[in-house]
């Protein structure tokens, strides 16, 4: 199924995971959910027309079901705690997967999870023991009772699972942690962007492509490379409009009624991504890894912009 289709799901079951947080597992009204894979999320389209993106966080075996966590601290979260019930439908779209993860035969992995970003990571965890891996989670939080699956995840997996509370004093030295870079390991991490930038710097000497994050929030960043108005052309409809520096691209195509599917439109959920034909692209967005921006084969229009003045895209 096509992750711009919107269908409805039923709440089938609910359950309190920490103080804050909600997991509820979603079942399709009619047929059945399409396959994902870890690191996958969902759009959930709310009353208003405001939509929220959730990672997948059970098992992609349970092909019946997609189960979601949601913290408590948007509009969206909110109304969803507060009326997400047993029984209640809610319009879903997907499933995206902009955080693959894929275990390779010989490769070591170090999970690295802050607070809510734990959910990407759990059916991560899953593959890479299925598949026979080594891997460690650092699991970061305020404190125990506000981390989700924390208890299951010890359980399960004994001293792999390194669990780092505030309240108890443990504190993740990422410098220290990451000073070294480890042969064949890669590191998938998501969290709050402090902890993500964090990480960043204490890994910039490992090899290229070590590092996989998704972010929930969008990058900070400077005004654009290019400050001039730039042309795109538009293959597929043969039109070319022009972007000013004010305006997104994605604004300025759908003003020709061209249909973009989009969500967040801060360049971290990744529903925009269209392909670029020709051009150079400044990358602005919060979803592609560097050697996926550097291909230069697709952008985000709701961020990214031209970096000279022309680019054609496949629309």
């Amino acid at each position: 199924m096509s992750a711009g289709v919107t269908f409805e799901a039923v709440v089938r079951r609910r359950r309190d995971a920490a103080d804050g947080v909600v997991v509820l597992d979603l079942e399709r009204s009619t047929g059945a959910l399409p396959h994902w894979s870890p690191g996958a999320h969902i759009d959930v389209v709310l009353p208003g027309g405001i939509e929220r993106q959730y990672s997948l966080c059970g098992s992609p075996t349970e092909r019946g079901t997609w189960r979601i966590g949601v913290l408590r601290e948007r509009e969206g979260s909110v109304w969803l705690h507060e009326n997400a019930h047993v029984g209640s439908a809610l319009r879903v779209r997907g499933p995206a997967n902009h955080f693959l993860f894929a275990p390779t035969a010989g490769r070591s992995y170090v999970f690295v999870a802050g607070g809510i970003g734990i959910t990407p990571i759990v059916p991560m965890i899953e593959a890479a023991e299925a598949a026979g891996a080594e891997w460690t989670l650092l699991y970061v939080g305020r404190s125990r009772s506000t981390m989700a699956f924390v208890d299951e995840l010890e359980a399960q997996y004994g001293p792999r699972v390194e669990v780092y509370a505030a309240d108890e004093g443990r504190r993740l030295d990422l410098a220290a942690r990451f000073e070294t870079p480890v042969t064949r390991t890669v590191v998938y991490a998501c969290g709050p962007a402090r902890l993500l930038e964090g990480l960043d710097a204490a890994m910039s000497g490992w090899p290229r492509g070590s590092l996989h994050v998704e972010r929930f929030e969008a990058k900070v960043l400077g005004p654009p490379v290019w400050q001039e108005p730039f042309e795109v052309d538009l293959m597929m409809s043969g039109l070319t409009v022009t972007v000013p520096p004010e305006r997104s691209v994605l604004d300025v195509i759908e003003e020709q009624g061209i249909v973009v599917p989009s969500s967040c439109r801060v360049g971290t959920c990744g529903t925009c991504e269209v392909a670029v034909i020709d051009g150079d692209i400044e990358h602005r967005d919060s979803v592609l890894s560097p050697e996926e921006q550097d291909a230069n084969r697709s952008m985000m229009p709701c961020v990214s912009r031209a970096a000279c003045p022309r680019i054609t895209l496949e629309l």
